[in-house]
């Protein structure tokens, strides 16, 4: 068996959070030899994907169910991913900058949006208020056949559209532009990882074993499937739950346009998107449904899925709470029929008519191929569905789970976890360098 020398980090996966914690260390640590393993090709295949998100730079401006607390938060995080585009000279290649809208429909949802513009406007001073004068102007599918009254909150010439595996390819090519020591090991998987006598970390994969001082898994739903493995995070269970997306045949909107978050439901409401792979069709989306995956469109090792699942007593109160509320019912059962073949589109298009009221059933196609997972993750001891971040830090290792949002965080938590791991080794962090880089546009 091949033995290779030692690390000082092991990063383990290859989407939008690994490359970005890749360019981190290489860019602004002393970290002097790094590997990456990517268990498929390329970079970015699953929920970086663009086929697997709705490419969308979450700043909290538009995105209704965010506290002003968290949008604070995103707002700093996702300006360290817009920062980044800009420097690199990446706009229109990466990302791309288009107008932006969250959609109230009826009296109740316009007051509240009026409501939520007077309390986040000073975080975000570009905001206006689209009337149905200005929308039937600027974006005149939203108010075809309309009767409802409509308000929109929207945002022009923002960074509102990423393709996440372009970052990712950007972060790793930046990082072997240093003078790093750094291996990228595509089509292998680690299987395992052991803590040594000495405190550095074995990893094993069908190549071979590899060591390192620390180590970083950010692996999505299998991330949770290594700590348990090690001893940590028992009380995390998952609910694996599945995205699927609708295509307009035609381009209807230039604009990205969300809607008014229900706040008894714990998943994004339907959004249109023009997909900036696919010369900019309106994509409309997502469905939300538990499905039992753990990866979209690859094969499941069903262990892996039962020991993900991590059913007890514990996590069935969680199901059973959520099940109990109606709305939650009801939106569980819709969300499984949008799922079925010739029965999903007809189910779909009153969601979708929120958006476009003139949208027929004839005028979408379900997007084969489109879609992605993301492992919801159960807290057993207290009894909840956790909706932001989740993650696990050890001595020397870090187990990223399911951060929210994540690919807009990227950068932030790699900041984050690239500091970790310094402490432990005994490494300073250039945060100057940072500061000038990331944190500020040049």
């Amino acid at each position: 068996m091949q033995i290779n020398k030692l690390f000082d980090t092991a990063i383990i996966g290859g989407g939008v959070a690994g490359t970005s914690l890749l360019y981190t260390l290489a860019a602004f640590t002393p970290v002097k030899n790094i590997v990456l393993f990517e268990k498929y090709d390329e970079l970015a295949m699953l929920n970086s994907n663009p086929k697997a998100n709705s490419q969308t730079l979450h700043v909290g401006d538009i995105e209704t169910n965010y506290t002003y607390e968290k949008a604070q938060k995103v707002k700093r995080d996702a300006s360290f991913v817009s920062n980044y585009i800009y420097n690199v000279g990446g706009i229109e290649k990466i990302g791309f900058v288009r107008d932006k809208m969250v959609l109230a429909v009826g009296k109740k949802e316009v007051q509240k949006l009026k409501e939520r513009y007077e309390t986040f406007k000073s975080l975000y001073p570009y905001l206006e208020l689209w009337d149905e004068k200005f929308l039937v102007e600027h974006e005149p599918k939203l108010m075809e056949g309309r009767t409802e009254e409509v308000l929109a909150m929207g945002a022009r010439n923002q960074i509102t559209t990423v393709d996440y595996k372009r970052l990712s390819e950007s972060f790793a090519k930046n990082a072997l532009d240093t003078d790093k020591n750094i291996q990228m090991h595509y089509n292998e998987a680690v299987t395992e990882i052991h803590r040594e006598d000495n405190g550095h970390y074995l990893l094993r994969t069908e190549n071979g074993e590899f060591h390192a001082r620390t180590v970083v898994v950010n692996a999505g739903a299998y991330s949770l499937l290594f700590a348990q493995s090690m001893g940590y995070g028992h009380h995390f269970a998952i609910l694996p739950i599945g995205g699927s997306f609708f295509f307009a045949k035609k381009k209807l909107l230039r604009t990205k346009v969300y809607t008014m978050q229900n706040p008894k439901l714990p998943f994004a409401a339907i959004h249109a998107d023009p997909d900036c792979t696919q010369s900019w069709h309106t994509r409309f989306g997502p469905t939300a449904f538990a499905l039992p995956k753990l990866e979209r469109y690859h094969s499941l090792h069903l262990q892996d899925f039962i020991d993900a699942l991590n059913i007890d007593t514990d996590v069935t109160k969680v199901y059973f709470d959520l099940f109990k509320d109606s709305t939650i019912r009801r939106y569980i059962l819709k969300n499984f029929l949008e799922e079925i073949p010739l029965v999903g589109k007809e189910v779909f298009i009153n969601d979708a008519r929120k958006i476009i009221p003139t949208l027929g059933v004839e005028d979408l196609e379900f997007a084969e191929g489109y879609g992605g997972m993301r492992p919801q993750i159960i807290d057993k001891q207290k009894h909840e569905l956790l909706l932001g971040e989740a993650k696990i830090v050890e001595e020397g290792i870090v187990f990223n789970m399911t951060p929210s949002p994540g690919a807009t965080s990227s950068l932030a938590i790699a900041y984050k976890d690239a500091q970790t791991l310094c402490t432990h080794l005994g490494l300073s962090f250039d945060h100057a360098r940072h500061e000038r880089m990331i944190q500020s546009r040049i």
